[in-house]
């Protein structure tokens, strides 16, 4: 069956319902739209807090009830209002401020607005004639952050990734292919865990590890070990810790690896969206002076999965990736001025990502953005203080960007205190109440213990939103002692 609409035609398999295969357009996806919101409204009141309540075997029966791949389908219609209900009932829920463990945040409405966009337009990202306009929007974003990044470059770049992981696999890559095959990855203990992958997927040793000091790399320590190498290097240095937020001596690590040569990239997928804050901004000194950058706006950018970036100061560096394929990028297309997208990712077909990114940049600003991230901060230290201005709470120590660690008194005072942390985390978990963090971090007399952590990326929370939950916190401490 072939419909002809305004924009084109409409094909229809025979024997299958024409609203439930219809494809995207305007017309057929507003429809669903409409049905599977009403359905997520009602998910979300069921649920009625930041995460279903009875734990893993509670969702997994949820879902037991219904057969995702059916032989005979159930029409789009029942499909998207039964399954948008179901995801939303037992989903982990980021708009509500007690959903605060990871960096996972809430997206700002018309960052998921511009998200649906690019899904129904589908633009893939490998080929010129795939993306016209998503390919020069991006390139267009991306030169504006490489020049955030970079102010004084005289030709910095920047490419979208899928998050963290990626662009901390692409720095090591370009370091790679820059310094050679015998190349050893330095990193602090704080660093995140996609690290030490990245060396493990390119082959390279295992990186070496140097210890931290509040969870922040020591420049002293990092010079003496990279005094004793005897082949290039590539220091990871982090803004943004997972555990803590805390933000290398980014400057002093920037003088040590230019001293013994070495590639530096920065992981700041956390705090790179303090290059959108003037009053926070000189947290993050030196990061100019690192060959590449990871950011990701999946974090502190308000945006859905996936937003992230890795910014090079030259576009030498960029280049490294280049590769070819005949099909999307053939020379002949290229030599008569087709962009050649092939090389601006580690992947082959991508979304376009950085329509959202762009959407939401267009809408607010740098300053709109830096507004939103220094809410957070500045609510995370609001907590922090009421952290330590609690009876039966501790801290571990003054937030650098939006994470608080805190911890019981009566955890000090059990046989096992991190026993009752992690029994407290899973007890508010299993209640569906609160959603919080763990890190093990050395407390001041220098023993490793275990924190419950607040990760608050929510921007329009305050402080007031999170003083119950201090109180929920130790209340279920003592009871649990």
């Amino acid at each position: 069956m072939v419909r002809v609409h305004a924009n084109g035609l409409d094909w229809v398999p025979a024997g299958v319902g024409e609203t439930t295969a219809a494809l995207a357009g305007a017309e057929t996806v507003g429809g669903l739209v409409a049905v599977a919101l009403a359905a997520l409204g009602a998910g979300v009141r069921e649920r009625g807090g930041p995460l279903p309540a009875g734990g893993p075997l509670a969702v997994e029966r949820a879902i037991a009830k219904m057969d995702p791949l059916p032989v005979d389908g159930i029409g789009a219609e029942a499909a998207i209002a039964e399954l948008s209900a179901v995801l939303a009932t037992g989903s982990a829920d980021p708009v509500d401020p007690w959903c605060a463990a990871h960096l996972h945040c809430p997206p700002l409405a018309v960052a998921a607005a511009a998200d649906l966009v690019a899904s129904v337009l589908n633009p893939s990202m490998d080929s010129w004639d795939q993306a016209p306009a998503a390919s020069a929007l991006e390139r267009a974003l991306t030169d504006r952050v490489a020049r955030l990044c970079y102010p004084r470059a005289e030709r910095p770049d920047a490419l979208v990734t899928s998050g963290g992981t990626e662009s901390n696999l692409t720095a090591v890559l370009l370091a790679r292919e820059t310094l050679g095959p015998d190349l050893v990855v330095v990193c602090g203990d704080n660093s995140h865990h996609s690290v030490a992958r990245a060396a493990w997927l390119l082959g390279l040793p295992r990186p070496i590890t140097v210890p931290t000091n509040r969870d922040r790399l020591d420049p002293d320590r990092l010079a003496a070990t990279l005094a004793t190498l005897d082949r290039p290097a590539v220091v990871i240095a982090t803004a943004g810790t997972t555990n803590s937020g805390a933000i290398d001596p980014l400057a002093a690590i920037a003088e040590v690896a230019r001293a013994a040569g070495a590639w530096l990239h920065v992981d700041a997928a956390y705090g790179g969206a303090l290059l959108f804050s003037s009053c926070r901004l000189a947290q993050l000194a030196g990061i100019d002076q690192a060959d590449s950058i990871a950011l990701d706006l999946h974090k502190l950018g308000w945006q859905p999965i996936a937003a992230g970036m890795i910014a090079c100061r030259d576009t030498a560096l960029t280049a490294k990736l280049a590769t070819n394929a005949d099909y999307l990028n053939a020379a002949d297309d290229t030599e008569a001025g087709l962009p050649d997208l092939l090389g601006r990712s580690l992947r082959t077909s991508r979304r376009p990502d950085a329509f959202k990114i762009a959407v939401t940049a267009r809408a607010l600003g740098t300053a709109g953005l830096g507004e939103l991230v220094d809410r957070c901060c500045d609510t995370a230290t609001q907590v922090a203080s009421a952290v330590t201005a609690h009876p039966r709470l501790r801290l571990w120590g003054e937030p650098s960007l939006s994470t608080v660690l805190l911890r019981p008194r009566a955890a000090d005072e059990s046989d096992d205190g991190d026993a009752l942390i992690a029994s407290v985390r899973r007890g508010l978990l299993d209640d569906g109440i609160a959603v919080l963090g763990r890190a093990t971090m050395p407390d001041a007399d220098g023993t490793s213990r275990l924190w419950l952590k607040l990760t608050l990326l929510h921007p329009h929370a305050t402080p007031e939103h999170y003083l119950p939950l201090l109180d929920l916190v130790a209340d279920k401490a003592d009871r649990c002692r």
